[in-house]
């Protein structure tokens, strides 16, 4: 029987969007090659972090809120990423919405991770706003917005630099990139397996739900034990749009997809629409999809009965 030899593993964590990042490569090529290729890796972390985030002034999507009704020509990463997520508004009847974020900074949510500063938008707010105030123009990539709002790209930033630095890393025999949860496995480990990912306990960080077996794609979990607003402690980010308050059916919501913005966003999306439509979304798009209630209830798509059937 031939034995397979065990692939060197090279390993460098940085810190981004509030995270720490950490990238793992599996190969036989020289250091200095594959230190080049995670750099470059880590490096879209920093440009969507530029381009996306809502805590700096200065990123492209605020700026954009300095010109409302006006055809405004945007990056290619702005404008993918916010394209998408309307498009996931779209499918959940806007219970995901990017519009949300004049809530969220209503709730405490504008604080910088590193400088801890408060980032306020000096914009007068809309008494109501909606996804379908953001208007694209596909063929010159362009944005409008209709009305004065505040794009919150908190579900769908991570999630793609993780695949734009995906496609960084998919010459090597394989790779792991995980930024707080998110998690994009390619290719195989250092045995040549798919890559085991435990799903955390939100009740008890040493213990983990299942074990999803994967090779190039991504897992991705949203949890309301994640981020706290600074005002109330019984308020967390994930908020529903129409009500404007913290969702509390579900505590955590774990999504396997091909892609980690797909993966990202869902989870989200259907962590907010609850276990019984959360499920059926998840399962209209062939995804393997996991839910977990404050009483420890689980439901699951029959995608990932599979995943963790095939990992036992």
């Amino acid at each position: 029987m031939q034995t397979v030899k065990e692939k060197t593993s090279y390993i460098k964590t940085r810190l981004y969007m509030g995270t720490i990042i950490s990238i793992k490569v599996v190969t036989e090529k020289p250091y200095s090659e594959v230190n080049y290729n995670i750099n470059r890796a880590f490096k879209t972390f920093q440009k969507v972090e530029e381009i996306c985030s809502r805590f700096s002034d200065q990123s492209e999507v605020m700026q954009l809120l300095n010109n409302v009704g006006e055809q405004v020509k945007v990056s290619e990463i702005l404008y993918q990423a916010v394209r998408y997520a309307c498009k996931v508004a779209e499918i959940t009847g806007g219970m995901f919405d990017p519009s949300i974020g004049q809530v969220l900074e209503s709730k405490g949510f504008n604080r910088h991770y590193l400088t801890r500063n408060t980032v306020k938008s000096t914009i007068a707010p809309s008494p109501s706003v909606s996804y379908e105030d953001i208007i694209f123009d596909d063929k010159n990539k362009t944005v409008t917005l209709m009305k004065p709002l505040i794009i919150d790209l908190g579900a769908v930033a991570k999630g793609f630099a993780i695949d734009l630095a995906a496609n960084v890393l998919r010459i090597y025999e394989g790779f792991y990139i995980e930024a707080g949860g998110d998690i994009f496995a390619g290719g195989k480990n250092e045995q040549g397996r798919p890559w085991k990912i435990g799903i955390r306990c939100p009740f008890n960080k040493d213990n983990i739900i299942g074990v999803v077996e994967v090779s190039d794609k991504a897992v991705c979990t949203s949890g309301s034990y994640e981020r706290v607003s600074p005002n109330d402690e019984k308020t967390h980010h994930l908020l529903n749009p129409k009500s404007g308050k913290s969702e509390t059916k579900i505590i955590s919501s774990t999504v396997v997809a091909p892609f980690a913005m797909m993966a990202d966003t869902l989870s989200t999306a259907a962590f907010i629409l609850g276990e019984k439509k959360g499920i059926e979304l998840l399962e209209e798009n062939g995804l393997a999809g996991l839910l977990l209630s404050p009483d420890r209830k689980l439901w699951m798509t029959k995608e990932m009965e599979g995943h963790l059937n095939a990992s036992k």
